[in-house]
């Protein structure tokens, strides 16, 4: 299982890969999970991987390798999109953050992302994730939250996600992450 995971620096992807990773450890699999930063202090893109399986060769995801994208912010979604595999599935918060060509007047953020990404036939869910968040008691687990929207996408059950959200969060913050968890599940589950 090929995983990518972006967004925006300081959304919370190095915490989403640790989780996923110690999913997919506890889960008898071989894992690697790699870190590439961009600008990642200043608001620039920032993506991880995490592969999962009987045997991991190589950390990187490679063009039209993806199962499945985790996007904290839309555009990031439609920026990776040519590394999804043909029936693969993005999974995104709806969240826009703009980029500095858009914060300087240089470009416009584009509208209707989701929709142009689902019209290139590609499977998507979405919601807003910051909200999810928000409602758990912290915008800050809206990565958690993304990882329930993602629900059973990612191949892992419920009581593993929790497991490692538990082992992976510090405790001050596990109740918190865990409620985002499930108003993510809850969510993609109305969808």
């Amino acid at each position: 299982m090929n995983i990518m995971i972006v967004g925006v620096g300081g959304q919370g992807s190095l915490l989403a890969s640790r989780i996923l990773g110690r999913a997919a450890l506890d889960a008898g699999y071989a894992v690697k999970v790699s870190e590439v930063h961009g600008m990642s202090q200043r608001g620039g893109s920032v993506v991880t991987y995490v592969k999962y399986g009987e045997t991991v060769d190589a950390p990187l995801i490679c063009r039209g390798e993806a199962d499945v994208i985790l996007s904290f912010e839309q555009l990031e979604a439609a920026r990776w999109l040519p590394y999804l595999r043909r029936g693969g599935t993005v999974v995104t918060s709806t969240q826009s953050i703009n980029p500095m060509p858009v914060v300087t007047g240089a470009s416009v953020y584009p509208d209707a992302l989701v929709e142009k990404i689902a019209a290139k036939g590609v499977r998507i869910i979405a919601a807003d994730t910051l909200a999810i968040a928000r409602e758990a008691g912290s915008e800050k687990a809206a990565n958690v939250a993304l990882i329930g929207l993602a629900g059973q996408v990612l191949g892992f059950s419920d009581e593993a996600i929790r497991a490692a959200i538990t082992a992976c969060v510090p405790p001050k913050f596990t109740e918190v992450n865990l409620k985002a968890y499930s108003l993510g599940a809850e969510n993609a589950a109305a969808l």
